[in-house]
């Protein structure tokens, strides 16, 4: 059988895709430009490596489930301070993921917490890290339902290989102690081995309300901190800001202010938010 049609099946054989569906045209190229075997195989095995790391890129990006619409090109750092924008910026390279460093953005409902940490996710993934997005509050349901079925040791090794943790919105919703014991134990597996990523609209002064008991708070907030970077979004809401600039937005917040609240509904600005995902 000829060379021509031995190639094609050998590369298919070995699992190099790219390089069969390329090698034909590269061979007519490298005849009219005189280029040398090792130069052929060169741009053969480089186009090879790049196409698979592309797609390594594309399932590391399903497999984190990030919201994809909230990118690191769309989020305006215009809004944000010089310090807190260069403080943003360097954690952009993912030197803190070998340094199993955690980052905690705090900030208004509306700031840009989720959006900022998911832009930075995506970005950790494309240089070929891992990361996992999860609202706290499910992660936590999940946590607790694998513990029941005896599970938990189990989620938590899944868990243990995802370099960047994502856990969005703690405080949002009060949970029971045995829930928010399940998420110390998460934590306390995590720490000095992997970097937990978190936005919460509570201080730390609010977190005993979250954990039920001044002493797990206190560990746990030790454990986020020791090795972290702080990042504090004194923003308004950016939803907010939107609202105000349309005048259907400007009518229906006016409407909004005006209106009594419902019976038993928080004030605005109150500490339970009527959204969530920033």
């Amino acid at each position: 059988m000829s060379a021509p049609a031995l190639l094609p099946a050998y590369l298919q054989e070995l699992g190099l895709t790219s390089a069969r569906q390329a090698y034909g045209e590269l061979a007519q190229r490298a005849q009219r430009e005189g280029l040398t075997y090792e130069q052929f195989l060169l741009e053969l095995v480089e186009g090879e490596c790049l196409d698979r790391r592309q797609r390594r890129i594309e399932r590391l990006l399903r497999a984190s489930r990030l919201p994809q619409e909230k990118s690191w090109e769309s989020f305006e750092f215009s809004r944000l301070s010089a310090p807190v924008r260069r403080q943003v910026q360097a954690l952009r390279s993912g030197d803190f993921l070998a340094r199993r460093e955690n980052v905690l953005v705090f900030g208004n409902p509306g700031s840009g917490k989720t959006h900022l940490l998911c832009g930075l996710c995506q970005e950790l993934v494309r240089q070929g890290h891992t990361a996992l997005y999860a609202s706290c509050s499910l992660l936590v349901q999940g946590l607790l339902a694998a513990k029941r079925e005896l599970k938990l040791p189990q989620i938590l090794k899944r868990l243990a290989r995802v370099e960047a943790l994502l856990l969005d919105d703690l405080g949002y919703v009060q949970q029971e102690r045995e829930e928010m014991d399940v998420l110390f134990t998460l934590l306390a597996e995590r720490y000095e081995r992997g970097s937990v990523l978190l936005t919460s609209n509570l201080p730390f002064s609010q977190w005993e309300g979250l954990f039920k008991d001044p002493m797990t708070t206190a560990a746990a907030i030790d454990r986020l901190v020791h090795h972290s970077v702080i990042v504090e979004l004194n923003l308004p809401s950016y939803r907010m800001e939107q609202a105000r600039g349309s005048k259907a937005g400007r009518q229906a917040l006016e409407q909004a202010l005006a209106a009594p609240p419902a019976a038993g509904a928080p004030p605005m600005g109150g500490a339970e938010p009527l959204t969530t995902g920033d």
